[in-house]
């Protein structure tokens, strides 16, 4: 359907996702999905209403049109998750709407989000996380392919490192020092330690890359020399998990979990996992503690003699 979205909507919205864009640092793709909640969000109330949605009609949002819209949602099959995403984009944006506009947004900001679980990370174990790694490095068609791939998950697993922020290190990261500074979500910048054990796999993989490292360039490159992609890290580890017969869940992304964990594991502080991590939120990392408080019950029940 065609969206009849007044000008001045129009504008306010653009105004609000580069206030957002200012003061979060937010990424492409958090924009584009808050653009798209919002977007949504109008445009059923265009349907729902049958008339444009202007700057007026938007200040004018009931809490009946709030519980028509959420129960469209849950019609329309969109999970608990994605629920509580979208209302979440959408009053953020009536927030700065009604600050703006000077009107009530109370209707809109006490609609409840269903509640749902929050998912676990998955992470590996120390010798599932290693036998990852060795078995990435075996997975290439030729010899600099695998040492690029076994680099970059080492780095995924010795730093904590998103796949993006491995793959967006360029020449002047060159040569790898103990650390490295890491430009992370919303512009967070971070230091992360960097592994002798990872130094050594980035500096072998360069030894053997046929592409010139220009200060410019990214480091991990595809076979043609352009940028590598996330989607050629997923399917090298999809091959190696397989072949090693680990879960699904065994994926680029469970590196980074298994070094949270493991370093929780190993008695290192929340706070400074946090800060390895480039967690903007405590409360997003605490979520490793449940991780090690299921791995502790596990063991318990497997030792204890009053356990059995």
């Amino acid at each position: 359907m065609s969206l009849e979205l007044s000008p001045q909507a129009r504008d306010a919205l653009g105004a609000w996702l580069e206030t957002a864009r200012a003061l979060k640092g937010q990424s492409e793709n958090t924009e584009k999905a808050y653009r798209a909640d919002v977007i949504e969000f109008i445009a059923f109330m265009v349907t729902y209403h049958g008339e444009p949605k202007g700057l007026g009609a938007l200040s004018r949002i009931s809490v009946t049109d709030m519980r028509a819209w959420m129960a469209s949602l849950r019609q329309g099959g969109a999970s608990p998750r994605s629920m509580a995403r979208k209302l979440s984009s959408v009053k953020s944006f009536y927030r700065w709407l009604s600050e703006r506009e000077g009107f009530e947004p109370t209707a809109v900001l006490s609609a409840r989000a269903p509640k749902f679980e929050k998912k676990l990370p998955r992470p590996l174990n120390e010798d599932a996380a290693r036998a990852m790694i060795d078995s990435v490095g075996d997975q290439g068609r030729a010899g600099w392919i695998g040492a690029r791939d076994a680099a970059v998950v080492t780095l995924l697993y010795g730093s904590g490192l998103r796949i993006s922020e491995a793959l967006g290190l360029t020449g002047t990261d060159l040569p790898l020092g103990a650390s490295l500074r890491i430009l992370g979500k919303g512009g967070k910048e971070r230091v992360v330690p960097v592994l002798p054990v990872a130094r050594d796999a980035v500096e072998r993989y360069i030894r053997l890359c046929p592409h010139e490292m220009t200060a410019d360039a990214p480091v991990f490159r595809g076979l043609r020399g352009g940028a590598l992609s996330p989607r050629a890290v997923q399917k090298v580890t999809e091959a190696a998990r397989m072949q090693l017969g680990l879960p699904a869940t065994a994926t680029p992304h469970a590196m980074r979990h298994s070094f949270a964990t493991h370093l929780l594991a190993a008695g290192g502080d929340l706070r400074a996992i946090q800060e390895l991590l480039g967690h903007a939120s405590l409360s997003t990392t605490q979520a490793y503690t449940s991780v090690d408080e299921v791995h502790l019950m596990k063991v318990y029940e497997a030792a204890h003699p009053k356990a059995r």
